[in-house]
């Protein structure tokens, strides 16, 4: 593990940030695991390894895996064709899939992801998580239908938003209705108000939750007719020994080594699971705000190992998830130790206080997800992306669309698609060069930037900057650009104010046209 990693200094920090992820984790791995047609324990083992296990070995300081309910359909079907323990066969496969992905540096198509096309599947599944979450925050648990906090993002566009919503409506609870209004007003409140805002050691998140059970007790003293009832709170597994405790995990059959079905449902989970977790991975570097740079294919690796350990003992298939991902960078965390915290309360919890859990409402959590996609889905991304232009706003609106609309995978195709095209159409006059110098301690490394500069050619300068040497000097020169994309200045920009710092490099930009935004070196001139 990468020293600089685990930090002491941000550990009270990364704690809070934990809980409060797991807050957000929790209702996800019981619903996901129901939706798929498993245990709620199966969703939980695959939450405690993806905090534990793909927490230690990621590449990733913000990103946290789980569950994933992109998978669910998926899932679904194979446990109905294959049975849950030859399924289990399967995602052990699917692991060692991944694995070899990992070492055959598989994980470096993440680099051509443009972030018109992140910034538009980010916002697309904060519609979702809004759209799926405001029935729950009314009191529409639809337990009944087995969906209980269901997050398919491969099924979005079930319903429509406006008739899921107005369906909702007939099962309204006040009790519920109210608790979601207080729950977001305390979470506006430690947003916007300074001395909350300030108050770390005490997030909103558990705020809510302990006002949720508090109140809804106070309902239950009272024999109120706002009593929130247990159709409608946390439904965790409660073992009444060590015996039925340990009687949960399943292994997996691995008779089924031979039949052909099984390999393919493992290849299916091993794309699948590996295209989502580059693109949340993608998508958690853009929302650090300390600008690092993760791993693909250590993380690729890490999953691998997750997924295997998971197969064997009972679990489902898990990604890097994007929402318990969002959740954690936006509750404060810096390192990796808030996702591996996540995963240990969620084993210490399941273990010790499934009671006490049973008693949140599920309208806290929904109250707590709304708010989460609120921020992935603010009118500010509209407006920030509108402002870049339209070979950025184009590829963004089509993704949200097609995220919204379709799915997820397509979704993010059809903007890959509509940004390449952009691409190929406006900026394949020249090809691209990039000279770099060799180094030689105590002389300057220069970088020149060619004619035209793509997204495509973001990876190859993301791989060269993440390689300068400690204490060096270097200048990046745009002297020859006539066009430089947005992907590609905002590495450069935040390679000089963030990632160079932590290994003591000189940066010195010369010659950018002031059309890119981007201030030049004092001693270098400023083209207009």
């Amino acid at each position: 593990m990468n020293k600089n990693n685990l930090k002491f200094s941000s550990l009270k920090t990364d704690s809070l940030s934990g809980l409060v992820v797991f807050l957000v984790a929790l209702p996800l791995c019981l619903g996901i695991a129901v939706a798929s047609g498993a245990s709620p324990f199966a969703g939980i083992i695959s939450g405690v390894i993806g905090g534990l296990i793909v927490g230690y070995f990621s590449g990733s300081n913000v990103s946290v895996s789980g569950p994933a309910a992109g998978l669910i359909a998926i899932v679904l079907l194979a446990i109905q064709d294959l049975g849950f323990e030859t399924f289990l066969l399967a995602i052990v496969l699917a692991g060692i899939l991944q694995l070899i992905l990992g070492f055959a540096k598989a994980g470096t198509i993440s680099n051509y992801f443009p972030s018109g096309v992140i910034e538009g599947m980010l916002t697309g599944i904060g519609i979702i998580i809004i759209k799926k979450e405001l029935p729950h925050a009314i009191g529409y648990d639809k337990e009944h239908d087995g969906d209980f906090f269901n997050y398919n993002l491969t099924d979005s566009a079930d319903s429509g938003f406006f008739n899921e919503i107005i369906h909702s409506l007939n099962f309204a609870h006040t009790g519920i209705i109210i608790l979601t209004l207080l729950s977001i007003g305390i979470l506006v409140a430690f947003n916007k108000l300074p001395f909350l805002k300030k108050l770390k050691v005490l997030p909103g998140a558990l705020v809510v939750v302990v006002v949720g059970i508090l109140l809804n007790e106070a309902f239950r003293l009272a024999n109120s007719q706002l009593l929130i009832s247990r159709d409608h709170l946390v439904t965790l597994p409660v073992a009444g020994s060590i015996d039925e405790f340990i009687a949960q995990f399943t292994l997996p059959n691995f008779a089924g080594i031979s039949n052909p079905k099984v390999w393919i449902t493992a290849a299916t989970i091993a794309a699948v699971a590996s295209i989502e977790t580059l693109l949340c991975l993608e998508a958690g570097d853009k929302l650090d705000p300390l600008k690092r740079y993760s791993s693909a294919n250590t993380e690729l690796k890490a999953q691998g190992i997750g997924n295997i350990i998971s197969g064997l003992i009972g679990g489902l298939p898990m990604t890097s998830v994007i929402v318990r991902t969002s959740a954690n960078i936006q509750a404060g965390a810096r390192t990796k130790f808030s996702a591996i915290f996540h995963g240990l309360l969620l084993l210490l919890t399941v273990v010790l206080i499934p009671g006490l859990l049973n008693k949140i409402p599920m309208a806290c959590l929904a109250a707590i997800l709304i708010m989460i996609g609120f921020k992935l889905a603010s009118p500010k991304v509209f407006m920030h992306m509108w402002k870049i232009g339209k070979f950025q706003f184009i590829p963004f609106i089509v993704t949200v669309i097609g995220v919204v609309g379709i799915d997820l995978l397509k979704g993010v195709g059809i903007g890959l698609l509509v940004s390449v095209f952009f691409i190929l159409s406006g900026n394949m006059k020249l090809a691209y060069f990039f000279k770099k110098e060799e180094h030689k301690e105590g002389e300057d490394i220069n970088i020149d930037l060619a004619q035209e500069v793509s997204f495509l050619n973001k990876a190859a300068i993301k791989e060269t900057l993440r390689h300068l040497p400690e204490n060096s000097k270097v200048i990046i020169s745009a002297k020859n650009t006539v066009y430089i994309d947005y992907d590609v200045l905002e590495l450069i920009k935040d390679f000089k104010q963030y990632g160079s710092k932590d290994k003591n490099i000189i940066v010195e930009l010369q010659d950018f046209k002031s059309a890119y935004k981007i201030e030049n070196s004092t001693n270098s001139n400023h083209v207009s």
